[in-house]
């Protein structure tokens, strides 16, 4: 079953963010993972939640996002995302049908 990484994210750092994006997309792909949304419109519908970006990550299963998430290649290019603003990460299970 797929599951999911969510992240909302608050730059404060654009050209230390444009770097860790520069990284992304081959670490993820190397877990398995795709881009679902990468920033892009948002419209608050419930809570007053207004994120600046939001961020979903597709993965083919929960095993496979925490490893991505914990794998030390990845951990030098976390650093430069929570270096260059505020963000909150969860992983979720998909649903199956």
């Amino acid at each position: 079953m797929a599951a999911y990484m969510i992240v909302e994210v608050e730059t404060t750092d654009e050209a230390l963010m444009a770097e860790y994006r520069k990284h992304t997309p081959g670490l993820v792909a190397k877990f398995g993972g795709k881009f679902i949304v990468r920033g892009g419109k948002t419209r608050a519908l419930e809570g007053g939640w207004t994120p600046s970006r939001v961020v979903v990550l597709e993965f083919p299963d929960y095993a496979a996002a925490e490893r991505f998430y914990d794998s030390p290649e990845y951990k030098p290019v976390l650093d430069m995302r929570l270096k260059a603003g505020k963000s909150k990460a969860i992983i979720v299970d998909g649903h199956s049908s």
